[in-house]
């Protein structure tokens, strides 16, 4: 007879992870996230673009930061940061994929729409994705500043990215946690700038 492991009890799970999570933060490096505010704030007033990428949960979190971004820094029609979320065209993804490699999905895209000075921000777990490794060395080539988000060991990433900043948690889930919190932080940093923008 196979043995089943019993469930957890939620209630317990739930603390535990909040714990795990609460001792994440306390390995956000400060001096990394500013950098990336005034980076973003700088784009906001310079309208320099900023491409944001990443796979799976770090795609959603792209495409989530990218709004926040967009909009949430100001609310104010027509302004807001250039930023772009790679990985939420999926015709373009899919048809790099097919044609190229999933590998090309997002230097093709920069190589396209990146000009000299614009920004990347790279979000990704193991640092170690092949498209994620594969735009940064593209941004080094093309003039571009670059930016990572990281997880565990913070992988090849954690040298290509310009800044890292890098949360060493072996575990994906409080990693893309990360991203998160790390974008809202800067989001609602840049809502208290935003009376600075012309």
């Amino acid at each position: 007879m196979n043995s089943v492991t019993p469930t957890p009890d939620l209630e317990q799970f739930a603390g535990e992870y909040i714990a795990r999570l609460k001792a994440s933060c306390d390995l956000y490096p400060l001096a990394g996230i500013k950098a990336l505010g005034e980076e973003l704030l700088d784009c906001w007033k310079t309208g320099r673009q900023v491409f944001v990428l990443g796979n799976g949960g770090s795609a959603g979190n792209a495409i989530h930061l990218c709004n926040d971004w967009i909009y949430g820094v100001s609310k104010k029609f027509g302004s807001g940061i250039r930023a772009h979320a790679l990985p939420a065209g999926t015709s373009i993804m899919t048809a790099l994929a097919n044609d190229e490699s999933y590998e090309a999905v997002f230097s093709y895209q920069l190589a396209v729409m990146a000009k000299p000075g614009d920004v990347v921000v790279a979000l990704s777990g193991s640092g170690n994705s092949p498209n994620v490794v594969k735009a940064l060395e593209y941004a080094k080539t093309a003039g571009l500043k670059s930016y990572a988000i990281l997880g565990y060991t913070g992988g090849k990433a954690l040298k290509l990215a310009d800044h890292a900043i890098h949360v060493p948690v072996n575990d994906m889930q409080l990693s893309e946690d990360a991203q998160l919190v790390v974008g809202h932080m800067i989001m609602q940093w840049l809502w208290h700038a935003r009376d600075t923008i012309n």
